[in-house]
């Protein structure tokens, strides 16, 4: 009734939403499509904050638009998901980004939504780069110092730690001692592909050169298109699917539901989303489901991975 454009959409589908089909024949949009169409379910006035996606250089971007309600849900949801991972107790964090990533607060990408969203878990915060980008080293130190009978928390985005962090670290010949920390990483492995750096090598680094355990390390999935409804992995390496949102796998030639441990085109649902119809997304990322109810972290509901 508040979108113009997915309404057609729906209407060009033959969708009757006072009789919706069962769960899994809900029509999906592709995450593209808020890259190419303002799709909005709230006036104009009523968004207080607009989320682009971290697209490559030259390319369109997604524009999420958040009214209070959504930011407000989205943060909710996110607290619950996250703290079930690491506690409720706010500790001192480091964020392997720099500030400039955050300036402006009404038009946020994906990094700076990201910082925002897990500062809600630090209660010192620091910053590891410089406006410049660069790693200041002087500063970690006396962070560290500052804080070494303390848990600390680490979050940053995992291309981000790798190439600014990681590989600085490791130019510089130099070690540091984060063995009370737990970091968790997101977004950016797609970049991380040609350097053929799997999940193993990532934790199995930065052990090396600042002692983090590699069971204190946690990737999450998540985008932009559905801010909140994170997928966090476990310390068995599985990501996980919370109660606020659920996980399906499609076959790509003709989008049915794949079986468990088929190769698919993963969709993710989600109850968070208000101010615009991002609810049920077909992504551009290949996964499988490995099993529902059964991992061995304990862990209710379905566990998956990305490919």
């Amino acid at each position: 009734a508040s979108c113009l454009p997915y309404r057609k959409m729906m209407d060009a589908m033959g969708i009757d939403m006072d009789h919706l089909p069962s769960y899994n024949q809900i029509p999906f949009l592709p995450v593209r499509l808020f890259k190419e169409f303002e799709l909005r379910s709230v006036e104009q006035e009523s968004v207080v904050k607009t989320l682009t996606s971290s697209g490559t250089t030259g390319q369109a971007v997604s524009r999420i638009f958040l009214d209070r309600e959504t930011a407000l849900m989205q943060q909710k949801v996110m607290t619950k998901i996250v703290s079930s991972f690491i506690g409720s107790k706010r500790i001192p964090m480091l964020i392997i980004d720099s500030p400039s990533v955050i300036k402006d607060r009404r038009l946020f990408s994906a990094r700076g939504a990201g910082i925002l969203g897990f500062s809600i878990f630090g209660t010192k915060k620091e910053y590891a780069l410089d406006e410049e980008m660069e790693l200041d080293v002087e500063r970690i130190k006396e962070f560290i110092e500052q804080h070494q009978k303390e848990p600390i928390f680490l979050f940053g985005f995992t291309f981000m730690i790798w190439q600014h962090f990681y590989k600085k670290l490791k130019e510089k010949n130099l070690k540091i001692d984060l063995s009370n920390a737990f970091l968790i990483h997101g977004g950016g492995w797609k970049k991380l592909q040609n350097e053929r750096v799997s999940s193993e090598d990532f934790k199995q680094k930065l052990n090396e050169i600042c002692g983090i355990l590699p069971q204190n390390i946690h990737d999450y999935y998540g985008m932009v298109e559905q801010t909140g409804s994170l997928y966090m992995e476990c310390e068995y390496g599985h990501l996980h699917a919370s109660i606020f949102s659920d996980v399906i796998v499609r076959r790509a030639k003709d989008f049915s539901v794949a079986n468990n441990n088929e190769i698919g085109i993963i969709q993710v649902s989600s109850l968070v989303p208000k101010s615009y119809p991002g609810h049920v997304l077909l992504t551009e990322d290949e996964g499988m489901i490995l099993g529902e109810d059964d991992c061995k972290c304990g862990r209710r509901g379905k566990y998956f991975t990305i490919l």
